[in-house]
């Protein structure tokens, strides 16, 4: 009933900062790939970068700079990331966390210290904390300044420092506007001269208890083509515990009109993925908000061909192989015998499962004006995920558009730290609106 693709391969270049790019090969059984001897396609140099030491007054969980900061720029640039040393140090406590004015005052001194230039402020925290929120709050949104916070019990920890180097290095480029994994050929049916632009949404409501709070939209695009892996988000709030995406046309028209910015031209072919929609609320998909961004592209004179994808993973349907013993091989697909009859839909497993019984990831298409079929969008697309040499669960486009509905949580946190009355700021779309210096980059990853 059900067969594996077969994985892609993937661009990479040999260690170091110089090197040509060369096609890896992926392991069929797990369908990871190595990063041992080999960097990143496109690495950025990090000539203006600090670091804001939170845990200085931790005790045992004291982060060591003399150690890890020669570490990471030493792991950066075995990636192919040319890193500099950080200009700026600021030491202060945790305490810091617990107020608003304090993070605000901290955060405007480091950025006029280093002249409102710092490509990334590296945040070491001694354990997590709700003041996390406001951070990311103030700084993406006030200050245009990108971070990547980690804990100091992590990155200071011997036994597997280099990994969890690794992953903080993959962020730190993917972030600034570098280039980690690239696929080696064109995704089959769509792919070819005319650039093609993934688009992913989703909204984020809030929890049960809350009857007041509002619902957050989330929009996500790719800014390069053929490489597919940079992107840019929108998010706005809407009224509460709406499904319905309300400002789709003109969010989506926003980044189309992006897009050209790093490309020349507009994108020819558009591939929009739903998340978070049931069976009862295809039409709501197809026929309003789909119809919704036509609408506004039309107006723009702007006529691309489109195909509109809803991906589930809220079903009970899994799978499990012949022999009836672990998890289903990465890129195993299912388009027959539990699938509907008559509509175009299959189910994907494409990551490996290593813990308990894999959950492969619904995708049912609504619209396709591009007639691909089910062997090849989902699971090559799965292997550009900038954070991890595997391939993930969800299409990225969703994945991302998920991880920028879940910041829209955090900056309402951040607003109720700040303002705790604040019930008409927070559906001012001035508060989840992103800083001009950084607003199509991917600070969210």
């Amino acid at each position: 009933m059900g067969r594996v693709l077969r994985p892609p391969e993937i661009k990479l270049k040999p260690k170091g900062l110089n090197g040509q790019v060369v096609h890896v090969p992926i392991d069929k059984m797990k369908c990871q790939w190595n990063l041992v001897d080999k960097a990143i396609i496109e690495g950025v140099h990090v000539q203006r970068w600090g670091v804001l030491d939170f845990s200085s007054a931790s005790g045992r969980f004291r982060f060591n700079p003399d150690q890890v900061i020669p570490n990471l720029i030493g792991r950066c640039e075995s990636l192919g990331i040319r890193m500099e040393e950080p200009i700026v140090y600021k030491n202060t406590s945790m305490n810091v966390f617990y107020k608003a004015d304090a993070m605000r005052l901290l955060l405007d001194k480091v950025y006029k210290k280093a002249k409102g230039s710092l490509q990334m402020l590296v945040c070491v925290m001694a354990k997590e904390d709700p003041g996390y929120n406001y951070l990311k709050w103030y700084s993406e949104t006030k200050l245009g300044l990108l971070t990547q916070c980690c804990l100091s019990s992590s990155i200071n920890n011997p036994r597997g420092q280099d990994q969890y180097l690794a992953h903080l290095a993959l962020k730190i480029n993917a972030k600034i506007g570098g280039s980690n994994f690239e696929l080696a050929g064109l995704i089959p049916k769509i792919g070819g001269e005319k650039h093609v632009m993934f688009i992913g949404a989703d909204v984020n409501h809030p929890g049960s208890g809350n009857k007041t709070s509002p619902s957050v939209a989330a929009v996500v695009a790719t800014m390069n083509w053929p490489a597919i892996n940079r992107y840019a988000a929108r998010i706005w709030p809407q009224d509460h515990r709406t499904e319905n995406i309300s400002k789709f046309g003109a969010k989506c028209l926003e980044l189309v009109e992006a897009y050209p910015n790093l490309n020349k031209v507009k994108s020819d072919k558009i591939v929009v993925f739903r998340d978070g929609v049931s069976e009862g609320q295809f039409d709501m998909a197809l026929n309003g908000e789909l119809m919704e961004m036509k609408k506004a592209f039309r107006e723009m004179h702007y006529f691309p061909t489109i195909t509109l994808i809803v991906a589930q993973k809220r079903h009970h349907a899994r799978l499990f192989p012949d022999n009836g013993t672990g998890n289903v091989p990465p890129g195993t697909i299912v388009d027959t015998g539990i699938t509907h009859q008559t509509d175009f839909d299959c189910y994907l497993s494409s990551h490996f499962g290593n813990i308990g019984t894999s959950k492969p990831t619904h995708y049912q298409v609504l619209l396709d004006e591009h007639k691909f079929n089910t062997n090849d969008l989902q699971q090559n697309l799965c292997f550009t995920f900038a954070r991890c040499s595997k391939p993930v669960s969800l299409a990225p486009p969703v994945y991302y558009a998920d991880l920028v509905a879940y910041r829209s949580q955090l900056y309402h946190k951040a607003l109720l730290m700040e303002q705790p009355d604040a019930f008409e700021a927070a559906f001012d779309e001035r508060h989840y609106k992103q800083h001009p210096s950084i607003e199509n980059s991917m600070y969210f990853i």
